[in-house]
């Protein structure tokens, strides 16, 4: 029996370390962003307590559209503790999402966070790709009113295959959830990854390498 307990007790600590991998509940009411403060951490010094206004916990301009008039046809507008700095620490962050006809927002990663996506206008093809070795592709065509969730660190993207404008609302469990946009990361990282590892990883000619680095 005191073995069972043992291990018992061991299987409910570990399972507190895996609720709490990210992002650890606060410890007081708010912890603002301190943006002034130089200190490095893991996550953003707090302001202090009596020096937070209303202004910290408040995000304007939502409502208005992205400009889509790039290569890749969409714009995200983030909300993280970048842009509100009364997030630090709580764990959440959203963003809004415009898509012109036909536009993708790229196959990209949320290293930091799962994401729930919610479709307010037009209709969006979604997916993502699940790990090795399967990689197997899971989609979804939504709708307005449609909701989809992307889990956290898997490939995923949306495309806009309706005639018209669409728009999404992402949530995210970060308040800095972090993006990693597969295209930009592999043929425009600084300095460049070399040629010849990503032409025998994707089994594609030198030009073709090249051609994509220059792009990005």
């Amino acid at each position: 029996m005191a073995k069972f307990l043992l291990l018992l007790s061991l299987i409910s600590l570990t399972s507190g370390f895996i609720a709490h991998a990210y992002e650890p509940s606060p410890l007081q009411d708010f912890c603002v962003a301190d943006a002034s403060n130089s200190a490095r951490i893991n996550g953003l010094i707090c302001k202090n307590p009596t020096m937070v206004q209303g202004a910290d916990f408040h995000f304007a301009g939502l409502h208005v559209a992205g400009n889509t008039s790039n290569a890749v046809g969409s714009r995200v507008t983030p909300v993280t503790v970048t842009q509100l700095p009364g997030l630090n620490t709580l764990g959440i962050s959203m963003a809004r999402v415009d898509y012109a006809p036909m536009g993708i927002n790229p196959p990209h990663t949320h290293p930091r966070a799962s994401e729930i996506l919610t479709v307010l206008e037009g209709s969006l093809h979604v997916g993502f790709v699940t790990s090795n070795p399967e990689n197997r592709l899971i989609t979804k065509t939504l709708q307005k009113g449609d909701v989809f969730v992307f889990p956290v660190g898997l490939v995923h993207f949306q495309r806009n295959v309706g005639k018209w404008n669409a728009v999404a609302i992402a949530a995210l469990s970060s308040q800095n959830p972090g993006v990693n946009t597969i295209a930009n990361v592999v043929f425009g990282s600084k300095p460049m990854i070399d040629s010849d590892s990503l032409a025998k990883a994707f089994q594609a000619e030198k030009s073709i390498v090249n051609q994509l680095q220059s792009t990005f």
